[in-house]
């Protein structure tokens, strides 16, 4: 079977193949995320970027915990102006790079893509959902007015395509989801880590400086899938399933859920080179089962599952 079976179209962003590294995992340099194209990656998504230069919170920031780990960096990044000079290295070389961006309010964001928007990358992700940061994240994301806000503002400054990245710490997930699709986006990022609050027994105290953190791992693939399968069922549009995606046995679960491609994050820490093996799992498994081409696999479990049995 060949490669060209996995290849994703996703409104106007064409990946070669459905795998992509997360935003946040490995620092705000490009080093990383060029790393993970050379190691397979159908796109990589950078760290996320804001308007001005911010520091993050002082250590520790990273923790790990059963299943998965939690974090709480506090958004470090150069700002947008310097960032764009980073990504002036890569200028004309037509790679799949997605910038994922963040700010406070819909000017923020705006901002943002002005000192971006002339460098050559593929798509835009707007971090709705940071689980840890004021003033930025879940206060934007869990209100659908402000996430239509922030997508229109963006939409009209550029061309690229636009991915919203969501919260699970909403009950209003589809709501938003909507709000930002009618607003523009061309499809949809689900999702992002779990809030969630880890305590050191030795100290007696919170693990991580800013307390407060977000879960990723697989301990928060359940809540992904069920998160992409609600989002399916009431969307027609683009999917990157992420959260706890490390095998392709996850990343087809994530597309029987109905995803169209996969983010993988936490599980790079540990390995950024396992991206080609995922896509090889997905090949045999595509073979195995007798079915022709990825777009087979999505959406299969609102369908009542795959055609032809267990295989």
């Amino acid at each position: 079977m060949g490669v060209d079976a996995i290849t994703v179209e996703m409104g106007s962003l064409h990946l070669s193949n459905p795998t992509v590294l997360a935003s946040g995992v490995h620092g705000s340099s490009l080093d990383k995320v060029l790393a993970a194209l050379k190691f397979g990656a159908g796109a990589a998504v950078t760290k996320s970027i804001g308007p001005i230069p911010r520091e993050g919170y002082p250590e520790p920031t990273l923790v790990e915990v059963e299943g998965g780990w939690v974090n709480a960096a506090g958004l470090p990044n150069p700002g947008a102006e310097k960032f764009s000079e980073q990504l002036a290295q890569v200028r004309g070389k037509g790679l799949p790079i997605v910038v994922s961006i963040f700010g406070g309010d819909s000017e923020e964001f705006a901002r943002v893509v002005d000192a971006l928007d002339g460098e050559d990358f593929r798509a835009y992700e707007l971090n709705l959902s940071c689980p840890h940061v004021a003033g930025v994240g879940t206060e934007v994301g869990h209100y659908p007015e402000e996430v239509s806000r922030v997508t229109k503002a963006v939409k009209r400054r550029t061309r690229k395509p636009v991915f919203a990245k969501l919260s699970p710490n909403t009950e209003r997930l589809v709501e938003v989801a909507k709000a930002a699709v009618e607003a523009g986006a061309d499809g949809l990022t689900a999702i992002n880590t779990v809030r969630a609050f880890p305590i050191d027994i030795e100290t007696g105290s919170r693990a991580l400086s800013n307390g407060f953190g977000g879960l990723s791992g697989g301990a928060i693939r359940p809540v992904a899938l069920r998160c992409v399968y609600e989002l399916r069922g009431a969307l027609d549009v683009p999917i990157m399933g992420c959260g706890g995606v490390a095998t392709w046995e996850d990343a087809v679960q994530f597309f029987l859920a109905g995803a169209d491609a996969v983010q993988v994050g936490t599980s790079t820490i540990r390995k950024l080179d396992r991206f080609n093996e995922i896509n090889l799992g997905i090949l045999a498994y595509l073979e195995r089962k007798g079915l022709h081409r990825l777009g087979d696999l999505v959406g299969a479990a609102h369908r009542g599952g795959l055609r032809g049995g267990t295989g």
